[in-house]
Order: structure tokens, then C-alpha cells, then sequence
């Protein structure tokens, strides 16, 4: 066997930075922060690198390297540091994490579909059955759900297959956006779209009025931890690669600079090209379709820089547009079915089978396909509930988004909690430790104590800030959510704790 292992070939320092990269960089990230915060944004992202990126994914990569034996992931690491039930709550909750994703999902998909067939987005004026636009696609996500569910219940490969075409251009996005933006301002003379008059107050301040105070400012804290998520997939790249006793913490150093540096890059150059007041603040443009207005501002200031007519710069500007709009509707596609079913078999196979109420847990042909039905009432349910519940278009993709950053960092503290009990097992000899970045408890309790205020604090200052505003419903949606999918795995463990383990 060790023989066998050792003919695997492993990651290379390189080949690792690339896979932390494509796991974690995200395009439309750049265009969001560049709306809501504007140049300001950067120093965020550079926070969150150093305080929540680095030290977090030298946690999984521990956590990862102790338990590359289990096969249950995040629900393993946390049962075996702190307990089963601790560890169903909080792998339960990071599962919720992945129906809010849904709910956001399965309404926002039809802004890159309009792109995609018109060139911009034009949701905001579909109707059907005399219902308003939000409420339309509300009813359309529904229909999506119904629909994905039912087919992924038949299996996903060619369908999978194609969508990744879509994966490959979304990552050609991040070039377009970076050249785009360098040679408009060439081209312009060095005249950035959004000017910078005075560093202090273009990277201090955003040009958001709704960013103004700083309990708002400090609530975009989570769309800059949100930007580095997707770190959980480390955990099982330790044992993977070259040398990882030194590589490993060099290659997440790495990739954690080159990433600050992408998004910060990123966002700076949509200012070369975008000016805020002129192009975001216009009315309809939100947070679910920012990306696709400012990469049709794009392709019209290269054609106007290029010297082309007014009428062939908005032709070119349509272009680049649906380009945008056929790659993340293909991308988001693929995720979709996917995340569909992924999550929640993950789920039901690493935690205790008497867990689930009668066939809930059943697993047929590698499908959770009877828990996949009560998952798809579920979100159609929750879809519904906000699409009809009297939001403009702008503040129904704002709350989705809000309550999707606060759902997916969640989870984050349930491991972050955890880490420094697996710590003390670990030094007290009763786990193992192939691979140490922390070692002593005391500095794995200090890290840990910091990532965990970063991370909680962040989410505290995004659902309390809506409720100051004015928006009240905006913090019971971000708080409804966990609090009842939490309540839900507290009741599912307490009712098999009751049949099964106190007999």
C-alpha cells in the first residue's frame, strides 16, 4: 500500500497555489465590492487576507492532515474534537449554508440568462400572470428548482460536463476585466473613470450612500471573508502534496497574497473604466447584476478609446455583455446541479443514519433522492416567501445576497470554536499531527480567539446594521434562517440522542 502511495504524484508548490486559487478567487466578487464600497473596498480585502485567510487556512489544512483517514470531512473533524452532536449542528448549519446559496441562486439566474440573450438585463420587466418583476422571478426560481431537482435525481454528468465550458470563461473574465480595464486607460491618458484626487479619501471612503456610517462600513466586512470562502477543500490537500511540512504554509502564504492582490487589482481596475456616479448609481443597478452593467460599461469604453461611433461602442459594450451573461449562466448552471445534491449527501453519509426520520436518509443509485424532494419544498418555500414579500428588485437581490454572506460564514465558527479543543487533543498525544503550523495551544487558542471575533463581529455588524436603517424585515431574514435550520439539527440530534443513545 505505502509503496502505491508513494507512485502517486503530488502537488508541486505551483500546482498548489493554482488550486487554492481557482477554489477560492471569484470574478463577480471584484465588480460587488467596486459597487458597494468603490476603491475603498481594497483595504478590506487586505484585512481579511491577514486576519481570516491565512490563519483559517492554516486551520483546515490541520484539521485535514489529522483526519485524511475519515471520509465523514468537516462532520469527522468537528466529532472528533468536540463531539457528534456539536458536529451535526455545525455541519448541518454549513449544509444551510448551501440552501440560502439556492434561494439567492435559483432568482438571480435569469440576470446572466438576459445578458446572455439581450445583451443587458431586462428582468426587471418580465411579468407574468400580472405579477411585479420580483415576484415573477420568484415564481420562475421556483420553477428552476423543481426542475433541477427532478433532474439531477436522474443523474448530472453530461450535463455537468458542458456547464464547466462555462467555469473556463468565467475565469477568462478576470483577464478581460484586467486588460480591458489597463488598456482603456492607456489609451485615455492615464484618466482613471473614478478619479482618485486624494488617496485618503478614495481608498477610505465609498462613494455608497448607503456605506456612509461605520457600522454600514464595517458590516461589508463579510463580502470580504464571503471572497475568500471555499477554503474547506484544503483540508484535503496536505497528504497530496510535495513536502507539505514546508510547501504547505508556503504555498498558502503565497496564494493568500496573490489572491488579496488579484481582488485588489480587480477592483481597481474597474475604476479605470467605471465611474460610480455615473454608471452604479443609475437606477436598477444592484448587486445582482452590477457585474454584467460595468462589463457592458467596459466593452463601450474600448470601443469609445478604440475611436469607434457611439452606436458601435453600445454594439461592442451588448457583446462583452453576453458574453459575461452565457458564461456565469452556464457556470452557475453546472454549481447548481452539483450543489444540489453534493452538500446534502455529504451530510447524510458522514453523520449517524438513525439520524434521519424514515427514508429521509435513503441513498438510491448515489442519490440522496427523497431528502433531495423535502430540500427542493424547502427552498421553493423560502424563494417564495421573500420574492412576494413586497421588496423592490433591488432590495429582494440585496437581502438575498446579505443573507447568503451571512449563512456561508457561519460555518466558519463552528470550526474556528472547534479548533483550538482538536489543539489540546492533538498535543495531549490523542490525535494525530502529521502536519503543525500551531504549535502550542496557547497560540492556537489566541489565532483562533481573533478569526473568531473577525468573523462573528462581521456578521453581528451585517444583521444589526439593516434593522438601524430602518430595514427591519432585511434582519429577520438574515437571522430567520440559521435560527431555524440550527433549531431544525438540534431537534433531529435530540430525537435520535433519545431513540438511539440513552437506551
Amino acid at each position: 500500500m505505502s509503496q502505491n502511495n508513494n507512485n502517486v504524484k503530488k502537488l508541486s508548490l505551483v500546482s498548489l497555489i493554482l488550486m487554492i486559487f481557482t477554489s477560492v478567487f471569484g470574478f463577480a466578487n471584484m465588480p460587488r465590492a467596486f459597487f458597494l464600497m468603490g476603491y475603498s473596498a481594497i483595504p478590506w480585502y487586505v484585512f481579511s487576507a491577514i486576519l481570516f485567510f491565512i490563519p483559517y487556512a492554516f486551520m483546515m489544512a490541520e484539521y485535514g492532515a489529522a483526519f485524511k483517514k475519515e471520509t465523514g470531512g468537516m462532520y469527522s473533524w468537528m466529532e472528533k474534537s468536540v463531539g457528534s452532536k456539536y458536529a451535526f449542528i455545525g455541519t448541518f448549519m454549513w449544509y444551510a449554508s448551501y440552501i440560502i446559496w439556492m434561494v439567492n441562486v435559483s432568482s438571480s439566474i435569469w440576470i446572466p440568462l438576459s445578458n446572455a440573450i439581450f445583451g443587458y438585463d431586462k428582468t426587471d420587466m418580465w411579468t407574468i400572470f400580472g405579477l411585479n418583476s420580483t415576484q415573477t422571478l420568484g415564481i420562475l426560481g421556483a420553477l428552476w428548482i423543481a426542475l433541477v431537482s427532478y433532474i439531477a435525481t436522474k443523474g448530472v454528468d453530461k450535463i455537468t460536463k458542458i456547464t464547466s465550458v462555462g467555469g473556463t470563461a468565467v475565469a477568462l473574465l478576470n483577464i478581460v476585466l484586467l486588460i480591458g480595464g489597463v488598456t482603456v486607460l492607456l489609451i485615455n491618458g492615464g484618466r482613471f473613470a473614478q478619479p482618485i484626487a486624494d488617496i485618503a479619501q478614495s481608498f477610505g471612503r465609498s462613494p455608497n450612500p448607503g456605506y456612509q456610517t461605520p457600522l454600514a462600513v464595517l458590516s461589508f466586512l463579510t463580502f470580504a471573508i464571503f471572497a475568500f470562502g471555499g477554503l474547506e477543500v484544503l483540508g484535503g490537500l496536505v497528504d497530496q502534496t510535495e513536502d507539505a511540512e514546508r510547501n504547505f504554509p508556503k504555498g498558502i502564504a503565497i496564494a493568500a497574497v496573490v489572491i488579496a492582490i488579484g481582488y485588489a487589482v480587480g477592483i481597481f481596475a474597474c475604476g479605470m473604466f467605471t465611474n460610480w456616479d455615473a454608471i452604479l448609481s443609475v437606477k436598477g443597478v444592484h448587486m445582482g447584476n452590477v457585474a454584467y452593467v460595468l462589463m457592458q460599461n467596459l466593452g463601450f469604453e474600448l470601443g469609445r478609446a478604440f475611436g469607434m461611433s457611439t452606436d458601435a461602442s453600445l454594439t461592442l459594450g451588448l457583446w462583452v455583455a453576453r458574453f459575461v451573461g452565457l458564461s456565469m449562466f452556464l457556470a452557475l448552471t453546472g454549481a447548481f446541479f452539483t450543489l444540489t445534491y453534493s452538500p446534502l449527501k455529504t451530510l447524510i453519509q458522514g453523520s449517524p443514519k438513525e439520524i434521519w426520520p424514515g427514508k429521509l436518509g435513503h441513498i438510491k443509485d448515489g442519490m440522496p433522492v427523497n431528502a433531495m424532494k423535502v430540500q427542493a419544498i424547502i427552498v421553493i418555500v423560502m424563494i417564495l416567501i421573500i420574492s412576494f414579500g413586497g421588496d423592490s428588485a433591488e432590495e429582494f437581490f440585496g437581502k438575498l445576497v446579505l443573507m447568503t454572506n451571512v449563512a456561508m460564514t457561519i460555518p466558519y465558527l463552528f470550526l474556528l470554536i472547534a479548533f483550538p479543543i482538536f489543539k489540546k487533543k492533538q498535543l495531549n498525544g490523542e490525535l494525530e499531527k502529521p502536519f503543525l503550523v500551531y504549535k502550542s495551544y496557547g497560540v492556537a487558542l489566541t489565532v483562533a480567539t481573533i478569526v473568531s471575533i473577525v468573523v462573528g463581529f462581521a456578521n453581528i455588524f451585517t444583521i444589526i446594521e439593516p434593522a438601524l436603517s430602518g430595514k427591519m424585515i432585511d434582519t429577520i431574514f438574515m437571522i430567520a434562517g440559521p435560527l431555524l435550520f440550527s433549531l431544525a439539527a438540534f431537534i433531529l440530534y435530540y430525537v435520535y440522542e433519545s431513540k438511539h443513545l440513552r437506551k
